[in-house]
């Protein structure tokens, strides 16, 4: 299999991968697949709606349990509406044989995450979601449970990414502090670099008309997974404007897009991952689609800074958010070896030099600075 360097794999080293059939596939790959840090995963022909999630446990096959839990049986190829609120379990396009010094972790693609599509990867005998043991040999499975939108996806569909890594990758806090000296990783002379960058939410609005976030409408038509700027906005979002005070009121059970008060950056050299702030401080999940990539707001891939756009949700009680309160950190990750390839460099990536933005399936909506 050769000698594979430690760190975060590059798109090259994911198509090493691929031709040394650690990466295996029934059908070639698609032309953007492959990412700067990561692969985009495809739904495979079929998906089972099951009556529940679940982990197989060491001694259990993914299938074995879908035997136990499923509930009827859904033909992907011609695409096919997954209903919201309900659980399913989709077999991918992707098989592994890694490695075994080589292992991976999975997260719901950013267009994912702001549709509200909650995704994990499943292993055979894995006992956690989203994580492939090194040397893992086997299929892959995607759960999939929309929770905000009914979707239209069809084999091929891409919602999930998948990053390889050898080794210890993560920066220490003296590493962060260091490299955010060297080549400034958060654009924000207030923010304290310590384990990773904290992030803080932005409830002014300035330079958005006061635009501050959207909150999800309840019984829409369906989003089609595959289609770009099909949509409009209003047919889906309540916009949020700033009336007053900066804060919000998180609704139970409601959809919330807002954004990063800071402005970040991801060296070439390195991979970052989006982690949620500490539990205690409040009951709500941010950011599902955790990857960032490469060049994520670099300059010489056409940014100066990102914002980061959080997917967030209060769950059980009603919760007061306030402008510049913490809610995530990102963290960093050697790479093994540069990209060729930058985030939004030539790469017709959806999300450089962001502000506040709804995913790809919706037309442009308002100033979108």
């Amino acid at each position: 299999m050769g000698n594979w360097p430690d760190g975060i794999f590059s798109a090259e080293l994911i198509n090493k991968l691929h031709d040394t059939q650690a990466i295996r596939a029934c059908r070639d790959f698609d032309e953007d697949q492959v990412q700067p840090a990561s692969l985009d995963l495809r739904l495979g022909e079929k998906a089972f709606r099951v009556r529940s999630s679940f982990l197989p446990g060491p001694q259990h096959t993914v299938n074995e349990r879908i035997d136990e839990l499923k509930l009827h049986e859904i033909d992907l190829r011609a695409g096919a509406v997954l209903e919201r609120g309900c659980v399913y379990l989709v077999p991918l396009l992707e098989t592994l044989t890694l490695p075994e010094e080589v292992g991976a972790t999975a997260n719901p693609k950013s267009s994912t995450g702001r549709l509200d599509i909650f995704t994990r990867v499943i292993c055979d005998y894995a006992r956690s979601f989203d994580t492939v043991p090194a040397g893992y040999q086997g299929p892959l499975y995607l759960e999939v449970s929309p929770r905000t939108f009914p979707v239209l996806a069809r084999t091929g569909s891409r919602l999930s990414q998948m990053r390889f890594r050898k080794g210890k990758t993560r920066l220490s806090v003296e590493e962060h502090q260091a490299l955010h000296k060297e080549q400034t990783l958060v654009f924000n002379p207030n923010t304290k670099v310590a384990d990773g960058v904290s992030l803080s939410i932005d409830l002014k609005g300035e330079g958005r008309d006061g635009l501050i976030g959207f909150r999800s409408k309840r019984h829409t038509a369906v989003v089609d997974v595959d289609r770009k700027e099909a949509l409009d906005v209003l047919d889906f979002w309540d916009p949020l404007t700033i009336r007053g005070r900066q804060d919000i009121i998180l609704d139970p059970d409601e959809f919330y897009i807002l954004v990063s008060r800071e402005s970040v950056h991801v060296p070439p050299d390195f991979a970052a991952e989006m982690l949620p702030f500490d539990h205690l401080v409040g009951e709500f999940r941010v950011h599902y689609a955790g990857f960032f990539d490469p060049g994520f707001g670099h300059a010489a891939a056409g940014g100066e800074g990102s914002r980061a756009v959080l997917e967030v949700r209060s769950h059980e009680v009603p919760f007061l958010l306030g402008h510049g309160q913490t809610i995530g950190r990102l963290i960093y990750e050697r790479m093994a070896k540069r990209p060729e390839l930058l985030y939004g460099s030539d790469l017709g990536s959806n999300y450089q030099a962001q502000s506040l933005k709804l995913s790809k399936h919706f037309k442009p909506f308002g100033n979108p600075a």
